[in-house]
């Protein structure tokens, strides 16, 4: 055996080991011998025809995504197959198979695929697109590369990482991606999920026995993108299906994206071999935006609302609101209400007494003291009432609101949140959080309520 095919096959072992289990890759893959590449074809030895035939059945792309990826497009697999032991003669089952042309499994995959695109909600938020994405300095990289990514998925930059403060525009970016792909490529299965979602559903397929239907619904995809992957950091069985499921998409060329508030090396509780993978493709920070990208923002959300705001109004909520695009928005959000309620137009005086002078505007840090504090006072609610064990409606709001805000804006654990908001456990935030989250779904005065919180938060 020369030494070209033996490095040849210990890079596919390594692959394939990576994305099959122990026992699997023991009792299919370990015995089997390369014999020979030649004309860009690989021939391998298995043991027996009932072995080539459950190869085909079961694990025909894994070994042509293998063979691409260590070889290159194009190659060819045939197989020897022995069925005396003692004898290195190819036995009636010699045959050549050609994994990516493989008629009846190709054409049954293709109808089972195009059947289950129909199925597939995409969850892409659809407001979000790269027509309403302003560009600038600070999120320049980010957007070349996401664009790039729209074009030509799994062939460019994959996975692409994104990483950045609360706020930025890192899940508007990931969803203009996957909107421009459906666009392009409507025959591609595209799927936009948070973390916490994933990390739920995976919980559940355990809790229900079918974690393998989980594992085959995401290993489906075409387009993953997952926004705030940090969030499964420190839950190592979450990691474990996450790998896998990454492998296999990368794998076989289908595109991976991810967000983060953190670069992969600062991922705390992150498994060093996800780290790895993380790293594989294009990592990308989108920094907050700076004061001429801000003015852009203001311009572009206020003419897509319909609104008319004087350019001085413009200037002086951008130099006094610098952290985040959602902070802009906020701002735009809580002069219209203060506008509409009070029965005055929106001037430099109103921005002034929103937003507050430069001189007396000193921004404290957010706290879940300060959160607590300042959706207590919006909703009239006595501070105190929050830890106490009282079910009323307007009490509840209250702590759920908070615990929402703090998982939003604070880097706690749902234990830490809950032991500081009403002493309450981590099921507790978690239900808060996902109470609030269908809130804001379903009730525009409520979103409404949020984002005049979210602005006194920023602006106290």
């Amino acid at each position: 055996m020369n030494p070209n095919l033996n490095t040849i096959w210990d890079n596919c072992l390594r692959i394939i080991r990576d994305n099959v289990s122990a026992n699997v890759f023991s009792t299919w893959f370990a015995d089997i011998v390369p014999l020979e590449f030649k004309n860009n074809t690989l021939n391998i030895k298995v043991k027996s025809h009932f072995i080539y035939e459950f190869l085909e059945e079961n694990y025909i792309d894994l070994l042509s995504s293998t063979l691409t990826r260590v070889i290159g497009e194009g190659v060819g697999l045939t197989y020897t197959i022995i069925t005396d032991s003692t004898s290195n003669e190819p036995g009636k089952g010699n045959m050549e198979i050609e994994p990516e042309v493989h008629p009846v499994a190709t054409n049954r995959r293709t109808a089972e695929k195009a059947e289950a695109i129909e199925e597939l909600n995409s969850m892409l938020i659809s407001k979000y697109t790269f027509d309403n994405y302003v560009e600038g300095s600070s999120n320049k990289l980010s957007r070349t590369a996401a664009e790039s990514v729209a074009m030509f998925p799994g062939r460019t930059f994959n996975p692409l990482f994104i990483h950045g403060a609360s706020g930025v525009g890192k899940t508007h970016l990931i969803n203009a991606i996957g909107s421009k792909i459906k666009q392009l490529h409507p025959e591609l299965r595209v799927l936009y999920i948070s973390a916490h979602l994933f990390q739920v559903q995976y919980t559940d397929s355990i809790l229900h026995k079918n974690f393998n239907d989980f594992m085959r619904f995401y290993q489906s995809i075409d387009i993953l993108i997952i926004d705030d992957i940090q969030e499964i950091a420190g839950l190592p069985g979450t990691q474990n299906a996450f790998f896998h499921i990454f492998n296999h998409l990368h794998l076989n060329g289908k595109q991976l994206i991810m967000t983060s508030d953190r670069s992969p090396a600062q991922l705390k509780g992150m498994e060093e071999r996800l780290i790895t993978r993380f790293k594989w493709g294009l990592t990308a920070e989108i920094e907050k935006p700076d004061l001429e990208l801000r003015k852009n923002i203001l311009r572009n959300k206020i003419r897509r609302d319909g609104l008319k705001f004087p350019e001085d109004v413009i200037s002086y909520i951008a130099e006094h609101v610098n952290a985040s695009v959602r902070d802009l928005e906020g701002i735009i959000v809580s002069l219209m209400a203060h506008s509409t309620i009070n029965n005055r137009d929106v001037d430099l005086q109103l921005a002034h007494k929103i937003i507050g002078g430069l001189s007396e505007y000193e921004k404290e840090p957010i706290s879940v003291e300060k959160i607590v504090k300042t959706v207590a006072e919006y909703y009239n609610v006595d501070v105190n009432s929050i830890n106490t064990k009282s079910r009323k409606r307007e009490i509840v709001l209250v702590r759920q609101t908070a615990m929402f805000l703090a998982k939003k804006h604070l880097d706690l654990s749902t234990s830490k949140i809950g032991q500081q908001i009403g002493r309450r456990d981590h099921a507790t935030v978690l239900h808060a959080c996902k109470t609030i989250s269908n809130l804001l779904d379903t009730n525009k005065q409520f979103r409404s309520e949020l984002n005049e919180i979210e602005s006194a938060l920023q602006t106290a």
